[in-house]
């Protein structure tokens, strides 16, 4: 494939109106679930997208040359999602792509975005899109979120800690559950951990009564539950109302106060990773992270008020930090397709959102489980677990 440039290798265009020079715009694909089951977490994406690429324009862009995004909607349909992202690579000339939203959209995207070599950082949960192996290569792909097995570690740490062994496991069929499965299994021997009890269920289905029927037989000492939106709500509520004293585990994909507002009282007690950016306020100011999070929730909520529509969860960091790293390796290298993926794969101690980030050809994501705290819903409030 011809390697993608940016148009006219940034010639200068007077901007006659406020007498400013600046480049040729650089487009970046960004595609989302903004209309389908996952909106709740693609809309607000989109808008942290889009106050992102606001804060890096206004001071000075790449080399002097504005971030232009090209947004688009998927629907939260992986056919879709792939036509998407040909449509960039292919009509938008994009010079790079973030997105999407959910795991399965992501993967029938990877294939066109390995293909048309273009640097893509994802901003969904699952490790399928940056695994290899069955899952294909993923040279071009990165993703910001942590890996399922990274939030696994913490949980099952957590687990460990406490000396519980037998546990049950409920996931979602989808791409994000089957991996959050495959990871609590193939982890848990190494945690100690014994999994007495799985079940699954469809991500649509309002009610998990006769999964947790099952679960409550096998008596485990601890419940995971590997999904995100609506589906964990139901959860919850369904373990409160068949009396199911273990405590309940989520994954780190739902940490946000919709799942509070759905849950009710079912949802006092659970526990869940999550990023550092649901109890900024109770972390050490000794935490180099800290500062960058103040910042970001002051631009979302006193700035740009995006917190009015769409409160803060596990979330909303993930596109600050996909494209910022993006951002800083396009300052380095420019828009060559292959030294803007090699300055990108060569990322460390970035201080993000979401964690300290050092990519590596091997893991393209570069979290560690220092980047995730576990939290707990006390009074209807996150709480920082010690």
């Amino acid at each position: 494939m011809k390697k993608q440039q940016l148009a006219a290798g940034f010639l200068l265009s007077v901007v006659v109106a406020v007498g400013t020079a600046w480049a040729e715009p650089i487009k970046i694909g960004a595609f989302f679930d903004l209309t389908g089951p996952s909106s709740a977490i693609g809309t607000p994406t989109r808008l942290v997208a889009e106050m992102v690429v606001k804060k890096i324009n206004d001071e000075g862009g790449i080399n002097g040359a504005p971030l232009q995004l090209v947004i688009a909607d998927d629907e939260g349909d992986p056919t879709k999602a792939a036509l998407i992202a040909k449509k960039f690579t292919e009509s938008d000339k994009v010079v790079a792509i973030i997105g999407p939203t959910r795991t399965d959209t992501g993967m029938a995207a990877k294939p066109i975005i390995e293909q048309m070599q273009v640097p893509t950082f994802m901003t969904v949960g699952g490790d399928a899109v940056i695994a290899g192996g069955k899952f294909g290569p993923f040279h071009w792909t990165f993703k910001s979120p942590q890996r399922t097995t990274i939030a696994v570690q913490k949980v099952y740490a957590y687990l460990n800690q406490k000396g519980t062994q037998k546990i049950a496991i409920l996931t979602a069929a989808d791409g994000f559950g089957k991996d959050g499965k495959a990871a609590l299994e193939t982890l848990a021997a190494e945690y100690g951990i014994k999994i007495v009890a799985a079940e699954s269920f469809q991500a649509t289905d309002s009610d998990m009564t006769a999964q947790l029927i099952n679960i409550k037989t096998a008596a485990p000492e601890a419940i995971i539950c590997w999904t995100i939106g609506k589906a964990g709500s139901i959860v919850a509520k369904n373990v409160k109302q068949l009396g199911i004293t273990a405590p309940l585990f989520q994954c780190h994909g739902l940490p946000d106060p919709k799942y509070i507002e759905l849950a009710g009282k079912a949802s006092e007690g659970n526990i869940m990773p999550s990023t550092k950016l649901m109890v900024a306020s109770q972390l050490p100011d000794t935490d180099p992270q800290k500062k960058v999070i103040q910042e970001f929730i002051h631009l979302y909520q006193d700035v740009f008020h995006y917190d009015r529509q769409f409160p803060i969860n596990t979330h909303s960091g993930y596109a600050w930090d996909a494209i910022y790293i993006v951002a800083n390796a396009m300052k380095k290298a420019g828009a060559d397709n292959e030294k803007l993926r090699d300055a990108i794969e060569k990322t460390t101690g970035y201080v993000g959102v979401s964690g300290i980030y050092n990519i590596t050809p091997e893991d393209h994501n570069g979290l560690g489980t220092d980047s995730m705290v576990l939290v707990q819903i006390s009074e209807g409030q996150w709480k920082l677990m010690k």
